[in-house]
């Protein structure tokens, strides 16, 4: 039965590359690496009920599985070429898997992606994807390139999978609390509930197309691969939203031996999520709520008007949110100039 679902998998996720000597079928996978190129390598674990509710449709499960490590990917500025999937099912069910490898393959082929290989074992619902990619020799975008007086700018808008993660909640089909309140970076009041302010529903109708927008985002990510590519020479530093923005950045100012300061007010915010929510609950998820995966990235001074243009040519927007400071630590800070600070400081594994 095993062999029979990595066949369903290779059959739906089969794109063929120039660069792969030899695919799935064998004990590992030959690869060709081309001339003045760098290969780059992450992975990523899914768990059920921690990274996605267990609710999750397979198709949505394939493509985010996928998705969060093209992010890691774009962060690099490095082209995605090949991918490995270790799946782990508690049963040998051939339709979820059809339907995963349908999600998969959907992201994939946006991206030429190739399926070279990868496991499949008998256990909890879990994914784990190794993406790989080339970047040109030694114009990787890293975590340790800003410097005081670099402007921070973050691709798209903030908060909206956080967001729909709270509606989830609230319906009762979103993770379990306990991992909920941690992935997404909730302070659980006396009850153990998640606090957050939000827009009464008899102040603000219920938009039912904002919330499948929402939810939209938190199930099929969008990584922001051509806008890595197009910050290659510009930006100074980048890093992917994942764990939320105040998190993220932090690690960006840790590797460069500086700090940042975030206008608050300048954070940017969905339609829809400004629909669904006042303006603290929306700030609330942008800088802590995770699972964006945008990416914020520095630029040194005089470089704007080429961040502008290179990003419009990938067809992407950014927002200055700020600017990169001797010291260190991320300071949000509001219109007035004063220091806020958020209920929460973002997602981090193993803080229970």
């Amino acid at each position: 039965m095993e062999f029979d679902l990595i066949a369903r998998i290779r059959d739906r996720c089969a794109h063929r590359r120039g660069d792969v000597a030899l695919g799935i079928g064998d004990d590992a996978a030959l690869l060709d690496v081309p001339a003045g190129q760098q290969l780059v390598a992450c992975t990523d674990t899914l768990v059920a009920g921690v990274h996605f509710p267990v609710a999750t449709a397979p198709e949505d499960i394939g493509w985010k599985a996928l998705a969060v490590n093209l992010s890691d990917l774009a962060a690099m500025g490095a082209e995605p070429v090949w991918a490995l999937l270790a799946l782990t099912l508690p049963d040998a069910d051939a339709r979820f898997v059809e339907r995963f490898a349908d999600g998969f393959a959907a992201l994939a082929g946006k991206h030429a992606v190739a399926l070279i290989g990868g496991d499949t074992t008998q256990g909890p619902l879990s994914i784990t994807v190794t993406a790989l990619g080339f970047v040109p020799r030694g114009a990787a975008l890293t975590r340790g390139g800003a410097h005081a007086g670099d402007a921070v700018f973050v691709t798209g808008a903030l908060g909206d999978a956080a967001g729909a993660l709270h509606e989830l909640q609230d319906s009762g089909l979103g993770l379990r609390r306990q991992d909920a309140g941690a992935n997404t970076g909730k302070a659980d009041g006396p009850e153990g509930e998640p606090q957050e302010r939000r827009v009464s529903r008899d102040s603000k109708p219920r938009l039912e197309a904002s919330r499948k927008r929402l939810l939209q985002r938190m199930r099929r990510p969008r990584p922001r691969v051509a806008a890595g590519l197009a910050l290659h020479g510009v930006a100074s530093a980048c890093i992917d939203v994942s764990d939320g923005l105040l998190a993220d950045l932090r690690h960006v100012c840790t590797a460069s031996g500086v700090g940042a300061e975030v206008d608050a007010d300048a954070l940017p915010f969905s339609a829809e999520l400004r629909a669904e929510f006042d303006d603290a609950a929306c700030r609330d998820f942008a800088l802590t709520g995770g699972d964006d995966y945008e990416l914020c990235f520095t630029v040194p001074p005089g470089c704007e008007d080429r961040v502008a243009a290179a990003l419009a040519a990938a067809g992407c927007d950014a927002t200055r949110i700020g600017r990169v400071v001797a010291g260190s630590g991320v300071r949000i800070m509001d219109a007035q100039g004063n220091v806020v600070t958020p209920p929460r400081a973002g997602w981090e594994h193993f803080s229970r």
